[in-house]
């Protein structure tokens, strides 16, 4: 019984020492960052598009001072910031728009590419307006995209990241899953939704396993949208927006500050 106690309590002294450490690492990081630049890359879900309280400067990119970036830059005030994320950015956008900022002295760089590259605003387009299995056939149109073009397109963007930033650590961040399943809701159907949901889960995993290949860390928000997708009551996702529609099936600003933003400092 002593014996069994004492387990217990190295277990759980170790259990704390490792939590620790690994807060007192992610502190590092963030001094580290606070002291070379960052440079915040990508399309409209790290731009902040759907968020609001654009940068009027920004134009079409719609840079938001709600976006995650933004909000991480005036909470670690690193000695530089450039954002250069864009609305509607494939990874070849990136590569001939966005890399400018880079150097030796950036020490942090985060980036949300792939999506637009796998059509994913023709795949909501096409759930939206078309039947169940018109929508199923464009999404698999898509995954097969994923599997078969985008990983080496993703190659191409982090080794020029690397490149033009060999010190920096580089934070790759994936998309959220958009419905909570098993829940009465009005718009699309269950069939749609799962399928939506799968495809994300598809294009997460492509993507995390081409970050992890370039040594780079990933950052999974479907962990903290879990709860607030659509059809959740607490979405922090905009459904179909008539009104404006390009902020559709985009955070809100709550889902950066709640949902993007606690995974990016869990890893940044």
């Amino acid at each position: 019984m002593r014996r069994s106690r004492l387990v217990v309590f190295v277990s759980s002294l170790l259990l704390a020492v490792g939590a620790a450490l690994t807060g007192a690492a992610s502190a590092q990081s963030a001094q580290l960052a606070a002291t070379g630049g960052y440079v915040a890359l990508g399309d409209s879900y790290s731009s902040g598009v759907g968020a609001g309280s654009y940068i009027s400067s920004s134009g079409n990119c719609k840079r938001s001072t709600k976006a995650y970036p933004y909000l991480w830059n005036t909470a670690h005030a690193p000695t530089s910031f450039a954002f250069t994320a864009c609305s509607g950015a494939r990874t070849g956008d990136v590569l001939t728009g966005q890399l400018g900022p880079l150097n030796s002295s950036t020490a942090l760089v985060s980036i949300t590419v792939g999506g637009n590259d796998a059509g994913f605003a023709d795949v909501m387009t096409t759930c939206v307006t078309s039947s169940d299995s018109t929508c199923v056939n464009r999404i698999n149109t898509a995954r097969a995209y994923v599997d078969s073009t985008l990983p080496g397109k993703l190659d191409s963007v982090y080794s020029a990241i690397r490149g033009k930033a060999p010190g920096a650590r580089v934070v790759v961040i994936g998309y959220p899953r958009f419905y909570q399943l098993g829940t009465a809701c009005l718009g699309l159907s269950g069939t749609k939704r799962t399928a939506i949901n799968n495809a994300a889960d598809h294009l997460n995993t492509a993507i995390a396993k081409r970050a992890a290949a370039h040594g780079f860390a990933f950052g999974d928000v479907r962990t903290t949208f879990t709860g607030h997708e659509i059809c959740s009551g607490s979405a922090w996702l905009h459904s179909v927006n008539w009104l404006n529609i390009g902020e559709s099936y985009h955070p809100t600003a709550s889902g950066q500050s709640g949902g993007y933003l606690p995974v990016f400092n869990g890893v940044a």
